[in-house]
């Protein structure tokens, strides 16, 4: 029996971005490079893992926006097609570096490895389905897969009306079971913001645990006995996971943690912008806007502006030695706590996914080596998912948590502040009226029906939690604010054409093809 558990979260999700109207958005590409650098770069290591015959257990959150986007064949399609194009790119690298850069030649042959990889796996082994590709390993028994609500709305924010919260996460939920079969035990709140009552609605759902910054339980009231190490009870008996610090930090601080080293890949530095524009100008964005390729040759090298080469097998043994360092701290950290406690210790350790491979390109290598390690060289603590030590430990502390988040200071000033702050009172406004809609048009069919299910489509986009976050950040904020003005402003001419019951069926239908989100959203989970 170990002594105690550690319960690693990997949360994936990016905004709802899909413009069918051009073919070369800029945005669209946030999701491309997610799905190079970390998803099947993650799906490359559990497969490893997998063929060595190595158990593991990992806790999954896929967001159900990023799940539309995998599932959908224009972006499939586009995808492949951005591939095909950028695969060429390395290949061409590849011959340049040997004959001009020959330090960066192993870089340039590893680039062309990746893509082609990536282009085969994607093309061939996944047929395009990412979310079939990891549902075959919570399928096995190696992931428990969780998600969030439906378009990572902050809900701490968007309870003025209650509704909003159920909302999102039961549109969440039976987009999940779509895709799953059945909903799942555990909710990531989004950016874990957590409002005292929100987790009645998650019981009511059927939803057994969640997770909360550390802060989030430590302020619980009463006091935990056993700080994050241990889940607690809330009133509704939904359980709340707190986050270890240390761990964290370990892994996502680039100042103090393992992706700061000097071996590791730099990535603020890519060809893109360092290349002749003719050169470079097929791979990039068609109106001449220099974007990432993906391709960089520097490591972190120290806090200079000169960066030296990138070498790939000094990464690699790095991430090795990080992962035993990782695995270490853990073993004398459950070790002291589990003499201190009357159950086994867990410690949680949540990172956004796309840390790993994407900002942290040795990410998913180091969780390949960390699983391994954890597998064969100590015997101090297992892998293990919440839902799995819920079954283990069932009964917990009952406490209150406070509100609270895992954004800057805490709590919600990320998503309120003078950049942001303007959005809120068109969400509360547009949440009512869509309450209003819905009770006053129960069991409406044909088109009524249809606007009414766009309706709902377009205020779940607006709730994004990423357009306040984009604003508050000061990059793209542009886009974020067009995003945010569009699904208003059709909404409101939704609800005004509902109203009248004059319905513009061809704008409703161009409507339909552009936000398509939840193809299966039902109006009346608003009521």
């Amino acid at each position: 029996m170990p002594k105690g558990f550690l319960s690693i979260v990997l949360h994936a999700h990016l905004p709802y971005v899909r413009h069918p109207e051009d073919e070369h958005f800029l945005e669209e590409k946030w999701l491309y490079e997610a799905i190079t650098e970390t998803y099947i770069p993650l799906l490359k290591a559990f497969e490893n893992l997998e063929n060595d015959g190595i158990d593991f257990r990992l806790t999954l959150s896929l967001s159900p926006s990023l799940m539309a986007m995998l599932t959908d064949p224009l972006l499939q399609e586009r995808y492949l097609k951005h591939l095909d194009q950028i695969r060429e790119l390395p290949a061409k690298e590849a011959a340049r570096t040997k004959r001009e850069q020959n330090e960066l030649h192993h870089c340039a042959l590893m680039y062309q490895e990746t893509f082609e990889d990536a282009y085969k796996r994607y093309r061939y082994k996944y047929d395009k389905d990412l979310v079939k590709a990891f549902k075959r390993f919570q399928d096995l028994g190696f992931l428990e897969i969780i998600t969030c609500a439906g378009t990572h709305g902050y809900l701490p924010l968007l309870g003025v009306q209650r509704g909003s919260i159920r909302a999102q996460i039961k549109t969440a939920l039976d987009y999940y079971k779509k895709h799953f079969g059945e909903y799942p035990q555990g909710l990531w709140l989004p950016e874990c913001g957590y409002n005292p009552g929100d987790d009645w609605i998650l019981k009511d759902l059927g939803i057994k645990y969640f997770f909360l910054d550390t802060h989030g339980v430590l302020f619980a009231s009463p006091r935990p006995r056993y700080g994050i190490y241990a889940p607690i009870t809330c009133p509704s008996g939904v359980h709340a996971f707190g986050r270890d610090t240390e761990s964290s930090k370990q892994v996502w601080s680039a100042k103090e943690g393992y992706p700061g080293d000097y071996d590791y890949r730099e990535f603020y530095r890519d060809i893109a912008y360092d290349l002749d524009f003719d050169y470079i100008k097929p791979y990039i964005h068609p109106k001449g806007i220099r974007t990432d390729t993906g391709i960089k040759y520097y490591r972190v090298t120290g806090n200079t502006e000169f960066k030296e080469p990138y070498i790939p097998h000094n990464a690699r043994e790095k991430a090795s030695i990080h992962a035993g360092n990782f695995m270490f701290n853990r073993e004398k950290q459950i070790a002291h706590l589990a003499g201190h406690m009357d159950r086994p210790p867990i410690v949680v350790a949540p990172y956004d996914a796309e840390l790993f491979g994407h900002w942290w390109y040795e990410g998913p290598i180091w969780l390949e080596f960390l699983i391994r390690k954890i597998k064969f060289d100590q015997n101090v603590f297992d892998l293990a998912t919440p839902g799995d030590y819920l079954k283990i430990q069932p009964n917990n502390q009952p406490c209150q948590p406070p509100m609270s988040s895992w954004g800057y200071r805490g709590y919600n000033e990320y998503w309120l502040n003078g950049s942001n702050d303007w959005i809120y009172r068109h969400l509360h406004n547009l949440a009512s009226k869509m309450s209003e809609l819905a009770n006053k048009n129960p069991g409406s069919t044909g088109i009524k029906k249809r606007a009414l299910n766009q309706a709902t489509r377009e205020l779940l986009l607006a709730q994004s939690s990423d357009w306040a976050f984009i604003m508050k950040t000061g990059t793209m904020v542009d886009y974020a604010c067009k995003r945010t003005r569009n699904h208003i402003n059709r909404f409101k001419k939704l609800y005004g054409d509902i109203v009248s019951g004059d319905i513009d069926e061809e704008w409703l239908k161009n409507l339909e093809d552009m936000d398509n989100i939840f193809p299966d959203v039902n109006y009346e989970v608003y009521r």
